[in-house]
C-alpha cells in the first residue's frame, strides 16, 4: 500500500525529460519487464519521444496529469477533452511500484479531474487488444469493452516497432459521474 500521499499537478515544458523516460521504462525495453504494463514483446523502439510529450503538455484541450510522492515523479497520464468525452492516454506508473495500487489511484484521479474539469459524460480509452491483462484490469476499473478496432499504425516508428502483424487497438469506455 502507499506509504505517503499522492500530489497532482500539470506538467510543464520542464517535465517532459522525466516524463519520457517514465512512459518508456512503464512500456518498452528491459526495465518494463519490472512492472506488468509491458509492451515489449509486442513492440520494439520507442513509445514516445520529447516532441510528443511537449505536445501533449502544450495541448490546449488537454493536460498531461503527474503524480508525485515525496516531490518525486512515479506516474502520469494524459486528459484531453474532446466534445462530448474525455480520452485517457499515456498512462505511466515507474514499473517498481506497479502492482501496489498506484495505477488505480492515478485512473480515479484523472476520472475525477476530467469530470470537474470539463464535465465529461465519459471516458474513452484505446488499449493494444493483444493486452488481455491490461483490459482485464480496465474492466475491474468499470471499463466497457467495445468491439470497435482500429488499426495500429504500423510503419510509422513513433509508435514502436511491431513485433506481430495483427496488432489492434480496442475502444474502451466509462461513463463518469
Amino acid at each position: 500500500m502507499l506509504t505517503t500521499p499522492l500530489t497532482f499537478r500539470d506538467a510543464t515544458e520542464a517535465d517532459v525529460p522525466a516524463l519520457v523516460a517514465l512512459v518508456e521504462s512503464a512500456y518498452r525495453g528491459d526495465a518494463s519487464r519490472a512492472g506488468w504494463t509491458t509492451e515489449a514483446d509486442l513492440l520494439d523502439g520507442r513509445r514516445t519521444d520529447p516532441d510528443g510529450v511537449a505536445a501533449v503538455v502544450r495541448n490546449d484541450s488537454g493536460r498531461l496529469l503527474v503524480a508525485e510522492r515525496d516531490g518525486e515523479l512515479v506516474a502520469c497520464c494524459q486528459l484531453e477533452h474532446r466534445g462530448d468525452h474525455a480520452y485517457f492516454g499515456m498512462f505511466a506508473v515507474r514499473p517498481e511500484l506497479q502492482g501496489a495500487g498506484l495505477g488505480k489511484v492515478i485512473i480515479a484521479e484523472a476520472e475525477r479531474t476530467a469530470l470537474a474539469t470539463w464535465g465529461a459524460p465519459e471516458m474513452r480509452m484505446t488499449v493494444i487488444r493483444q493486452r488481455e491483462e491490461l483490459l482485464a484490469w480496465y474492466e475491474r476499473r468499470g471499463y466497457r469493452r467495445t468491439g470497435r478496432f482500429s488499426p495500429f499504425p504500423y510503419g510509422d516508428e513513433r509508435f514502436g516497432i511491431p513485433q506481430r502483424a495483427d496488432l489492434e487497438f480496442e475502444l474502451l469506455v466509462k461513463p463518469l459521474g
